[in-house]
């Protein structure tokens, strides 16, 4: 299976949002593509509490996925739309950071809410609360495709490495990782995390991002790291996006990861132990 890993500069405006995605996903098909992944958060980056209220929707009405399923159902195509800022009933008003595998008829094949909220003190200029937003997912996903086993993760949910061997003893063989990454973690840890993941598991890691400096209509505009990546059961890193938008191509083979965990069996070596 080839896959597309899509690098964007999402803005405010999710309409402006879902033209872009449609025109990447229209020109990964073209390309080859039977799988093609979108960054976290594809309809809408916002620092503006306001903005998103104005312009996000509930799931059963967002033009986004609605518009993103009809394209791939028109390429005949899987497409992991990596996250979408989705309205929810909460009860404090935050939206849902959700995940969506869309199959070839472009029906939802998986959806996945993102389970660790992203409050940090980057620096003393750079702080998020993403729980501020956001309403925190409670289950790990597994999607089956003619391509393999997917385990559905977003963006920071890669610093809790048992998520990802949860997933990966429950047969995940490719673990997809959409993300909006700070350019200061980024710089410092996205790719160590993720070949991690993908060795610690044995298993494909597709890790679509965010890149550049976000427009904002309203808010303070936001800059991501980028550099999207795949990255094999082995841990080499098969492609980087770099950090301006547009695809890069690789291909998922099922073998590799047969063969990196025969090789290293670390799955089935799990042991008791007291705590410290």
């Amino acid at each position: 299976m080839r896959a597309a890993l899509v690098q964007m500069t999402s803005s405010d405006a999710p309409e402006e949002n879902l033209r872009t995605a449609r025109d990447f996903l229209r020109q990964a098909a073209a390309e080859g593509a039977g799988f093609v992944l979108t960054p976290e958060v594809t309809n809408c980056v916002s620092t503006s509490r306001t903005r998103q209220n104005d312009v996000l929707s509930f799931e059963a009405g967002d033009p986004t996925l609605a518009g993103l399923r009809d394209e791939a159902a028109r390429a005949g195509v899987w497409l992991l739309i990596g996250s979408l800022a989705i309205k929810t009933d909460d009860p404090r008003g935050r939206f849902a950071n959700r995940s969506y595998l869309i199959g070839p008829e472009g029906a939802v094949a998986a959806r996945y809410d993102k389970i660790h909220m992203f409050d940090v003190d980057v620096s003393e200029t750079e702080t998020y609360r993403e729980s501020d937003g956001f309403r925190p997912g409670h289950g790990a996903v597994l999607a089956e495709t003619p391509f393999g086993i997917v385990g559905l993760t977003i963006c920071y949910d890669v610093r809790f490495p048992y998520l990802y061997r949860a997933l990966a003893q429950a047969g995940a063989e490719i673990l997809t990782v959409p993300s909006a990454f700070s350019p200061v973690t980024g710089a410092a840890h996205w790719e160590p995390l993720l070949r991690a993941r993908a060795i610690e598991c044995g298993a494909h890691v597709l890790a679509p991002a965010q890149c550049g400096t976000h427009p904002a209509v309203r808010g303070r505009a936001r800059k991501t790291h980028g550099r999207s990546l795949a990255v094999s059961p082995w841990g080499e890193v098969l492609c980087d996006g770099g950090d301006r938008p547009g695809l890069s191509f690789v291909e998922i083979d099922r073998a590799a990861v047969e063969s990196a965990r025969a090789r290293v069996p670390s799955l089935a070596h799990d042991r008791e132990f007291g705590g410290p």
